[in-house]
């Protein structure tokens, strides 16, 4: 199967430019003392719409015909992505069609339709439910993560970190379906094959890892985890050919541990991380990942988009 290039993820920069926001990666003391590292957390949580996901939406959009982009386009979500393609598509005066989860995060679904998306929420099969509404409307289908254009907008993120911290070790990304750490990955290794590339997933989600033992795409029939943006019931051909390729090791963190360094991050590094965000450091500071002493680590924190009442609860 192709994987995209470096040169791809170039073009999909200039596609955003101008359109999306140039993240900033902030240091962290606190966690360099914790780590011995010299430890930077990517705030892809202050990105529009609060994820990192409209990098990949606005350059699949910029890829469609005209014709597909008139018939409208349709996508399934739990909610980051969905806020994306509902944002993307009313800029561009598209009509977007979201499938989303009868449980799915009230404000994520409140945030979706706020950007004008159409959101029809099931407690079916979320690729069926897709499946069947965009043949009966004959939309275009925006998958949330597998496909090349996708994968290289969610490249910037990588290309980014590169650009601020060029001589970076270590960089750790969370993982659901795979978009992002297939982007971030071809960036990272492609620029510094010595520095390695590590995902996270939910002990509750374990697709992706399911996926490399079985050398194809797994689908579970379950999936229990907190961090809802990393709650992926599948992965694509696309994702798990380049995590084959690029990525050098998958770690696995607890529910406990990923609500722990989310309340850690708003007390220490004082931004609000949903906890999506916040498994790449619980799985820094988990003790699975071999942490390069004196060494650039960067932590992706992918989204910010957590409601007033799960945090009650979490509290």
């Amino acid at each position: 199967m192709p994987l995209i290039t470096p040169q791809d993820i170039a073009a999909a920069q200039t596609v955003i430019s101008g359109r999306l926001h140039r993240t900033p990666i902030q240091p962290s003391a606190f966690l360099s003392n914790q780590t011995g590292a010299r430890v930077h957390l990517k705030l892809e949580l202050f990105q529009k719409t609060g994820s990192f996901k409209p990098r990949g939406v606005l350059n699949r959009l910029h890829h469609m015909s005209i014709e597909e982009k008139s018939k409208g386009i349709i996508t399934l979500s739990a909610g980051n992505h969905a806020q994306a393609v509902a944002w993307a598509a009313q800029q561009e005066g598209i009509p977007a069609t979201v499938i989303m989860p009868a449980h799915a995060v009230q404000a994520k679904v409140d945030a979706t339709r706020g950007y004008g998306g159409e959101v029809i929420q099931t407690d079916g099969n979320l690729l069926e439910v897709c499946q069947h509404v965009q043949e009966e409307r004959g939309l275009t289908l925006v998958h949330p993560f597998d496909h090349p254009d996708i994968i290289a907008g969610q490249g910037t993120v990588g290309q980014e970190i590169l650009e601020d911290v060029p001589d970076v070790d270590l960089v750790i990304v969370g993982v659901g379906g795979g978009g992002l750490i297939s982007g971030v990955a071809v960036a990272i290794k492609q620029a510094n094959p010595t520095a390695r590339v590590i995902g996270v997933e939910p002990e509750g989600a374990p697709t992706m890892t399911r996926s490399l033992e079985k050398n194809a795409p797994a689908h579970l029939d379950h999936v229990d985890t907190v961090a809802d943006g990393l709650a992926a019931p599948f992965v694509g051909a696309h994702n798990l050919a380049h995590v084959q390729t690029f990525v050098d090791e998958l770690v696995q963190i607890s529910d406990e541990e990923i609500i722990r360094s989310m309340w850690l991050i708003i007390e220490r590094c004082k931004v609000v991380a949903e906890p999506a965000a916040a498994s790449t450091v619980a799985a820094l500071l988990s003790g699975q990942v071999t942490v390069p002493q004196g060494g650039q680590v960067v932590c992706i924190l992918s989204g910010g988009n957590v409601d007033r009442e799960r945090l009650k609860r979490m509290a």
